[in-house]
This record gives C-alpha cells, sequence and structure tokens, in this order.
C-alpha cells in the first residue's frame, strides 16, 4: 500500500486563525523530545541555532516524535539555501528561519523550501527520508503545499521591513525573538521591556494585517497571554532546558534551606 505525503497540520492551523502553544527544545536529545511530545503541546521547536543540533540530530528527533499528535519546527542556524535543503530532506515541513532582516532574503527562503519551477529546492527525493526514500507516490509534485516558512524578525532593520517582509508570498508567518530584538533596540538583556513590548505588539498588527500568522517565544505567563490577546497564533511558552533547571533548582533549595526561610521568586527577565 502506498505511503501518503504527512499533511503539514501546523500550516493548515495557521491558515485557520488558530493559536497554537508550543514548547522550545534545546537539549538536542531524542528522548527529551519523546517526553516532550506527550506533554499536550501544539508544537515543538528543535533548535539549530543556540542548541547543540545538525540535520542529523533533528532527524532522530522528528522520528521520535513522529507517532506523537504534535507538530514539529526546525531552527536552522542560519538561512541558507543548502542547509535548508537537507532539514527538508530529513523530514521537516516548517522551517523557522533566523535573522530575517530583508525582503529578499525572505524570498529566498521561499524559494529554497520549493522544488522548480517554484523554487530552488535540490531534487533528491530517492535519498531522503521526506519522500519514504520515493514511497510516497508523487511527492516531489506535492511537497511545495505542504511547505511553511516561518522567518524572525529580531532586529530593527527587520522591524523596518517588516511589512515588506510580511506581504513576501509563501512566507506564512513572522516570528519576533525578543531577546536579540531588545538588544538591537539599545536595551539588551531586558527583553521585557516596554519599548519592546510596545515594538513586539506593533509588529504583531503589522503581520497579522498582512493575512500573516505572528509568533514569540515567552516563558512569562502573564506576557505570553498578553502577546496571544494581541493575535500572536504561535506563541513557544516555556524551554525545556530551563523547566528542567528551575524545576531541579526548586526542588533542591526545599530540602537544604531552612524550613523557615522562603525563598523569594525568582524573575530573570528573560523570555525563556
Amino acid at each position: 500500500m502506498p505511503m501518503s505525503l504527512p499533511v503539514n497540520a501546523f500550516k493548515q492551523a495557521l491558515q485557520a486563525g488558530q493559536q497554537v502553544i508550543g514548547c522550545w527544545v534545546g537539549f538536542a536529545d531524542a528522548n527529551v523530545a519523546e517526553a516532550l511530545a506527550g506533554c499536550g503541546f501544539d508544537w515543538l521547536l528543535l533548535d539549530g541555532e543556540h542548541a547543540p543540533n545538525d540535520p542529523r540530530t533533528v532527524l532522530d528527533q522528528l522520528r521520535a516524535i513522529a507517532p506523537y499528535p504534535v507538530q514539529a519546527v526546525v531552527r536552522p542556524v542560519v538561512g541558507d539555501v543548502a542547509l535548508v535543503k537537507q532539514y527538508l530532506d530529513v523530514g521537516a515541513q516548517t522551517l523557522l528561519i533566523p535573522m530575517v532582516d530583508t525582503p529578499e532574503h525572505a524570498a529566498l527562503m521561499v524559494r529554497a523550501t520549493r522544488y522548480a519551477p517554484d523554487g530552488i529546492r535540490g531534487m533528491g527525493a530517492a535519498l531522503a527520508r521526506a519522500s519514504r526514500w520515493n514511497q510516497v507516490p508523487d511527492y516531489v509534485h506535492h511537497a511545495n503545499g505542504q511547505m511553511c516558512l516561518l522567518v524572525q524578525a529580531e532586529t530593527t532593520l527587520a522591524l523596518q521591513n517588516l511589512a515588506a517582509i510580511s506581504a513576501v508570498e509563501g512566507v506564512d508567518g513572522v516570528f519576533f525573538g525578543p531577546a536579540d530584538l531588545s538588544a538591537s533596540m539599545g536595551y539588551r538583556g531586558q527583553p521585557n521591556h516596554p519599548e519592546v513590548q510596545k515594538a513586539i505588539l506593533s509588529g504583531i498588527a503589522t503581520v497579522r494585517a498582512a493575512g500573516k500568522a505572528a509568533g514569540i517565544l515567552m516563558a512569562d505567563k502573564a506576557l505570553a497571554q498578553m502577546y496571544l490577546d494581541a493575535g500572536a497564533q504561535f506563541v513557544a511558552v516555556g524551554v525545556d532546558t530551563t523547566l528542567l533547571v528551575r524545576a531541579a533548582t526548586d526542588l533542591a533549595a526545599h530540602f537544604k534551606q531552612p524550613r523557615s526561610q522562603t525563598a523569594a521568586p525568582q524573575t530573570s527577565g528573560s523570555p525563556y
């Protein structure tokens, strides 16, 4: 019986105007990814920009979470045509491209995710998990329609070009990176600065006005809800590394501190 091309439910949700909640996965470990896949998130971000991932470790994680009702979003270290090809061939259907400052870069990434004549994705499906090694009939004729491209606006230049970036055909969504954006705006280490929040809220409105989805990573629950209320559709609300470290630290402190002491809540001002 022939295999079917997986439907990109993440892309479908964005197109339907739904809001989807995700979690960042930075441990670069298939067991961690699989454990999180059963926790109820709509999507998991497999991070290759700041975590020690490469196409092979991402491949392992894609396989680990495939049986679960959660969608994978893959972030490469850079928006490079050749690297995009590798991640698509191992089976990623949704990519989050960091540091996209211009509509020209966004358009290049669109072309990198599509087979010709719509783009420049290299033909090599017989070697690719994406086509199940040519066991998905007519994969190359249908793959373009399941590609979902998200680009990151993380600099003042990206904000200046935001309307043009959002208007690029084939860009499905724009993601705001509070940490890098705050540094670019002159508020390094202050991702929740009022001016940064103001810029992101304005950016969400610009992206939505273009008919595209807006997203963000924000572990602060109140701020995450604020961005959801402002119209953000794909919001990551936690990071695996932070969740483990904080839970472990709290547990150790509970037993090592004197009973009379109450640990003060920790607020780092970080989106993570």
